[in-house]
């Protein structure tokens, strides 16, 4: 099949030097003899004026290099289209790329560009604002809103944020009515992961994949806060699937759903894959299946 790739390069994302990267990948791509263009990414998050530019000359291939958020705006305006999307991680997270194995060496991960297979995984809607990876509500978001104002990102950057705002966190109320149940719960945070990364490879829910048709829900509850990061890590890693009822009583809820309500009467803060976004009253999670195709490796 003849190709033709338009880049998309996130400017600011992570901490990687980004004219350095596009030189490299303009290299490596004129060595295979693919047509391509390079975009910079929009602060917007709206890629729809790229549709008419796919159409006309017939582009194949959309790869995004940046981190999730960048990734779920591209897909979000495009996924419609027949086309495949490839991703370099240089985010400060990159749990979508590191679910599907992809390398955040550029080298490697331009390779699987080139050399991958494309494979059809989900996404989800949250209050009809498209998701492909990692949504969360409560303490991460917190966090996440914290990182977004930062003039300096990176793993280092997050972590500290992490560690201040640990000792402060406060629970949240939350109703959550999924699966014909619905119930109260006094929680630190929740996440609805379509992949098992919370990204740099911390496994944030064990049993997802990215192409089972279902959505992983994490509620880490009221408790001590030693208690807390003790139970997070040991149930989380564990992988504790359970249904509702079995684990009303743990300190960890873990279970899986196509659909859920919650409901956030608190306004605890909200993130969309990673990035800060409106806090509702109300969130409505779909899983939306199989709606795009990711070049994985071979």
């Amino acid at each position: 099949m003849s190709r033709k790739i338009i880049y998309i390069i996130n400017p600011i994302s992570g901490t990687r030097a980004k004219a350095g990267l596009q030189h490299f990948i303009e290299k490596e791509t004129n060595k295979q003899q693919i047509p391509f263009k390079v975009f910079p990414s929009v602060a917007s998050g709206d890629y729809s004026f790229l549709r008419s530019i796919i159409r006309e000359e017939g582009f194949t291939d959309i790869a995004i290099a940046g981190g999730d958020g960048t990734v779920s705006q591209v897909v979000s305006s495009l996924m419609d289209l027949d086309l495949r999307f490839g991703v370099i991680p240089c985010g400060s997270g990159n749990g979508l790329a590191f679910a599907a194995g992809i390398s955040k060496k550029p080298e490697k991960a331009l390779s699987v560009i080139f050399n991958g297979s494309a494979r059809i995984i989900d996404g989800f809607y949250i209050n009809n604002q498209f998701a492909c990876m990692l949504s969360g509500i409560g303490f991460d978001a917190k966090v996440a809103h914290e990182f977004a104002r930062q003039p300096k990102r990176g793993l280092g950057t997050y972590a500290s944020l992490v560690s201040k705002n640990f000792f402060s966190a406060k629970p949240y109320h939350f109703i959550i009515e999924t699966n014909g149940i619905s119930f109260r719960t006094e929680a630190f945070f929740i996440s609805i992961a379509n992949s098992n990364q919370f990204g740099n490879n911390f496994t944030i829910a064990p049993e997802a994949l990215l192409s089972d048709g279902l959505l992983d829900v994490v509620i880490v509850k009221k408790t001590a806060k030693p208690v807390l990061l003790y139970n997070l890590i040991r149930q989380i890693l564990a992988g504790r699937l359970r249904k509702i009822e079995n684990s009303m009583n743990q300190p960890v809820i873990y279970f899986q759903t196509k659909e859920l309500v919650i409901k956030n009467p608190d306004q605890a803060p909200l993130h969309i894959d990673g990035d800060p976004a409106e806090t509702p009253e109300k969130l409505e999670v779909k899983i939306l299946p199989a709606c795009f195709r990711l070049i994985h490796p071979v």
